[in-house]
């Protein structure tokens, strides 16, 4: 590390990593801290046992709940963050997502930037992360200027089955849109090898587009970018005035060290970015950086989400299942007229993963269960309040998560039982998922057109601190039902941009990593 830098940028998943690897080529010099390490490629990264079991490559952080009581939060450190696990799944936004939308139990509100001009984002995200998708099976699917880059993952028999029953139900199934290497074929080039171990675990072999795979390995290539690994951001410090940011201080095997910069990306999740800005609070912003407002830390959400088995007569012999999605349902339904949300199928779950949360059902048992079940992710719109958020007990994170919106989300649960009885699968077990369940968090540091109810514009800077940037899924002001991954990064692109546009506009004699607002801009 140098004692200064153009840019630090702070966590190196799919927000700071798109960012890092937009801005490789801008003639600036970055820093890319990463709190953990790069995942090795090992026989682990395939073992459900060392995943799920042993909890291999999960953070040992422990938080607590609003009432004080302790929990190990689902997060990843590591070099390409959560995206490292996660099911690759890359969805747009609906257009609808980003007005306000009147739910069941309330309203979710409108964002800053509508569709339209997150679209050509949109397109250089889905270019980036190579997404395969199919146009026109999705009756949701918002506008496009072109095709997906590449063609969807076809379904194996079992699921493609599963699809021609949906579709004679009167339903709209349609492939995943997601970021997976095309599978190994003979002159393909291939990587993927259709595993059963996909989704919730490491690629072993690449095929995944994880951020690092996708943004950080190709971004430190161009030698401007400067990646530190195992190093913690303990606090982000002020000038006197309290208008910009002067330093980072960084801790790495336990020594600590001061780096200057001229501008800092703030990009460690929606809840350990929250944590940052709130712990680097000082007399110039005792409630934390940034927080005039009183939103800092608050309207944590993270989707109402379901586990749902179906067991039909016969066995599944499906090894990557993670192909199909329904979207029918996300605006409303039969006998229910608002929005109720998404279904994708999950990766295939095999015996120990369940259990890993089980443990006293008998493995014979699990295994029966999951070689005749197709299974899937009920997800539903959480909707912003207030007192859902992050705060700090001394160096502890406490995250305060009640549940709302179950309404819409319930009758989703009971739609889609209903749907797989009818498709032959008479049987089905649901598993909510709590808190701990991290891997969508949003909202924690939202943008908006107005700083007295925002903490960031619309283009991610802090309306108080000139050159401080919160670039992950802490901005969004509503979680809609879908995966916030091609979003987070969109947006990244989008904030990458206007960062090297108004460090070529800034005058000389205010330095060239100053970063002016572009006022009412939001294109």
């Amino acid at each position: 590390m140098d004692s200064h830098y153009d840019i630090v940028v702070i966590g190196s998943g799919i927000g700071g990593g798109t960012l890092v690897h937009a801005l490789k080529d801008s003639g600036a010099s970055i820093l890319l801290v990463e709190r953990g390490d790069r995942l090795p490629a090992e026989a682990a990264n395939w073992s459900v046992a060392a995943v799920f079991g042993e909890g291999r490559y999960r953070a040992r952080d422990e938080w607590s709940d609003r009432h004080g009581r302790p929990f190990f939060p689902g997060v990843h450190y590591c070099v390409g963050g959560n995206s490292k696990l996660f099911g690759a799944a890359m969805f747009r936004l609906r257009a609808a997502d980003f007005d306000t939308l009147e739910h069941a139990d309330g309203l979710s509100p409108a964002w800053p930037v509508d569709y339209a001009t997150l679209a050509p984002w949109y397109d250089r995200a889905e270019a980036l992360y190579r997404v395969g998708g199919a146009t026109g099976g999705d009756p949701t699917e918002p506008p496009r200027r072109a095709p997906y880059p590449l063609p969807p993952l076809e379904h194996e028999e079992r699921i493609a089955e599963l699809a021609d029953r949906l579709t004679a139900q009167g339903l709209s199934p349609f492939p995943i849109p997601s970021t997976i290497d095309r599978p190994v074929t003979e002159g393909s080039g291939g990587t993927c090898q259709r595993c059963a171990t996909c989704d919730g675990f490491p690629c072993m072999v690449g095929a995944k587009g994880d951020a690092e795979t996708r943004a950080v390995l190709p971004a430190l290539r161009s030698g401007s970018v400067t990646l530190v690994t195992r190093t913690r951001a303990l606090r982000l410090d002020t000038t006197p005035d309290g208008r910009r940011l002067d330093s980072v201080l960084l801790e790495r095997d336990g020594d600590q060290r001061r780096v200057s910069a001229g501008l800092v990306v703030v990009a460690a999740g929606a809840v350990n970015s929250a944590a940052l800005l709130l712990r680097s609070a000082n007399a110039r912003h005792p409630q934390g950086l940034s927080n005039r407002s009183g939103q800092l830390g608050r309207n944590y959400m993270a989707h109402n989400n379901t586990a749902l088995m179906a067991f039909g007569p016969r066995r599944n012999p499906t090894r990557f299942q993670k192909t199909l999605a329904i979207n029918d349902f996300y605006f409303h339904g039969p006998g229910f007229d608002r929005p109720m949300g998404n279904l994708q199928l999950l990766g295939k779950l095999q015996a120990g993963m369940l259990t890993a949360a089980a443990p006293l059902v008998p493995a014979a048992v699990m295994r029966a269960a999951t070689a005749r079940s197709v299974d899937w992710w009920v997800m539903s719109e959480d909707l912003p309040d207030p007192d859902n958020r992050v705060t700090l007990d001394g160096d502890r994170i406490r995250l305060a998560w009640t549940p709302n919106n179950l309404t819409g989300h319930w009758a989703l649960v009971r739609a889609t039982a209903r749907m797989m009885r009818r498709a032959g699968y008479p049987l089905t077990l649901t598993k909510r998922m709590g808190l701990a369940t991290t891997s969508h968090q949003c909202g924690t540091v939202r943008f908006g057109d107005d700083p007295a109810t925002s903490v960031l514009d619309p283009f991610c800077r802090s309306w108080e601190i000139e050159n401080l940037f919160v670039v992950d899924s802490g901005f969004f002001p509503s979680s809609a039902a879908v995966n916030p991954a091609l979003t987070i990064a969109a947006q990244a692109l989008r904030t990458a941009d206007h960062i090297i546009k108004t460090r070529a506009a800034a005058p000389a004699s205010v330095g060239s990593a100053s970063v002016a607002r572009a006022p009412g801009a939001v294109s």
